[in-house]
């Protein structure tokens, strides 16, 4: 059994109080992927935040994993400030680059307007904002916009569907002398956008670094499908929202969350976390749902959408609350500010 304790949760400011968009609505913060490169927090908001000097790519340095607000960094390079809903971030394998992925569900077949969706990033985790430090992976240009939209065209078809969405990254070491491989997490698959099934399915592809290039060198294939829907205790359907390796104990994190309603039409949001080593990974056995100290299953109350394993034990999970101001009990505060981003820190018991 995997148990955890909340240490606990806080908020965190990601751009100046009272920012506003082309609109003069208020600008706020949806933070949707997280990694932690061993020295701070890289983080991206779904939602872009304006100005020059700003970025939906942000970084907090980390004390007891707790965030430090006064080492706010945001990275500026054009390829990281401007693809459009950042999904998750993770580390190649040895920890020298961070990977992050869009959603890669919409595209526009007749023209480019929609490729920025489709953008899949690598850049060294010591220098982010080097003009030429982003690169893209299975880089495309059209029409001016550089993309990785061509992966779509290895990713459908190991789907076996049009419409998908990825929200979840993670890389793992090559066995047997293999290639390391990077893992999608899909959360969602269908026909199109308005008709799809929540799953929780992980895709992956081998892959090594050239220089600072990330290179895929193999087929996109199917590689876990963990239906939840038979497990005890998980209360609604629920999607993949983000991986993360554990490289200690050489298992996974996958972190899976609901958005329904119940029966009576009030909405409902949370996520489960479930655990497993690599032996159960590679068997497509089911992981373990993370519990509380009591053995319940722990169930958060948010939409949670990323975690980071810390190299203590802990671990620190992110929300997008979307506009929703109002936090749960367990906050110090009734409510959160547009600029505030909320976060869990757990411990591993």
């Amino acid at each position: 059994m995997i148990a955890v304790r909340i240490l606990e949760k806080g908020l965190f400011e990601c751009f100046d109080a009272g920012l506003t968009g082309s609109s003069d609505a208020p600008v706020n913060v949806e933070v949707s992927a997280v990694v932690w490169d061993g020295h701070r927090l890289a983080m991206a908001s779904d939602k872009n935040v304006p100005g020059e000097h700003r970025s939906p790519v942000f970084a907090l340095d980390c004390v007891d994993g707790r965030p430090q607000q006064q080492t706010l960094r945001y990275y500026t390079a054009d390829l990281i400030r401007n693809p459009e809903k950042y999904e998750d971030f993770a580390l190649t394998v040895g920890g020298t680059h961070i990977i992050a992925t869009t959603g890669f569900d919409r595209v526009d077949g007749a023209s480019s307007e929609l490729h920025h969706y489709n953008r899949l990033l690598v850049w060294p985790v010591d220098a982010p904002d080097a003009p030429d430090a982003p690169r893209l992976v299975a880089e495309s240009e059209e029409s001016g916009v550089r993309s990785s939209v061509d992966l779509r065209a290895d990713l459908a078809p190991a789907l076996g569907a049009p419409y998908y969405k990825v929200e979840g990254l993670a890389t793992v070491p090559g066995r047997h002398g293999g290639n390391d491989r990077l893992l999608f997490g899909i959360r969602e698959v269908g026909d199109d956008h308005e008709n799809f099934d929540y799953v929780c399915r992980v895709v992956a592809v081998p892959y090594r670094m050239e220089g600072e290039d990330l290179v895929l060198t193999g087929e996109f294939e199917v590689v876990y499908d963990f239906d939840p829907s038979g497990v005890e205790d998980v209360r609604f359907a629920v999607g993949l929202s983000s991986l993360e390796h554990d490289p200690v104990h050489d298992g996974l994190y996958l972190l899976t969350r609901f958005e329904v309603e119940d029966e009576a039409g009030a909405e409902q949001v949370g996520a489960y976390l479930g655990g497993c080593r690599w032996t159960t990974f590679s068997a497509r056995r089911d992981p373990a749902l993370v519990r509380n100290e009591s053995g319940g299953v722990f169930e958060f109350v948010n939409k949670a959408e990323g975690v980071a394993l810390l190299g203590d034990g802990r671990l620190f999970v992110v929300y997008d609350p979307d506009r929703a101001l109002e936090l749960e009990s367990e906050h110090p505060r009734d409510t959160r500010e547009p600029h505030e981003a909320p976060y869990t820190l757990l411990t591993l018991v």
